[in-house]
């Protein structure tokens, strides 16, 4: 799985983008686990994720309301099928209101920029 760390920084809140090929959501959950593994990753306040594996969109928001539909837009416009993509945020204490959604996109954007 390639990660990128701390692309994102605002009002204390982290964000990193991490990805990887994947088939159905079953591997995904396989590959969040992985993730999680990292001890870093597994204090995360949210591993936000989502793809499209063999045309169906799979997501999970993971407490972040909204943000698993987000990453699947971004890939059914990039037309990016059978991959994972996992968004994580760090909470940093005060709340992000709407810009949440933006720094999604812009980590979502990093990865697929960097692919």
């Amino acid at each position: 799985m390639k990660t990128f760390d701390a692309i994102i920084t605002d009002r204390g809140s982290k964000y990193a983008v991490s990805g990887a090929p994947c088939g159905s959501p079953e591997e995904a959950k396989t590959l969040i686990k992985k993730l999680c593994r990292k001890k870093k990753f597994a204090k995360a306040t949210h591993n936000t994720w989502g793809g499209i594996f063999d045309g169906e969109p799979h997501k999970n928001d993971d407490g972040e309301s909204g943000s698993g539909m987000v990453i699947v837009r971004m890939l059914e416009r990039e037309n990016v099928q059978n991959h994972l993509l996992v968004v994580t945020r760090w909470y940093g204490g005060k709340h992000l209101g709407g810009d949440r959604f933006r720094h999604v996109q812009s980590a979502v954007r990093y990865y697929l920029d960097h692919l």
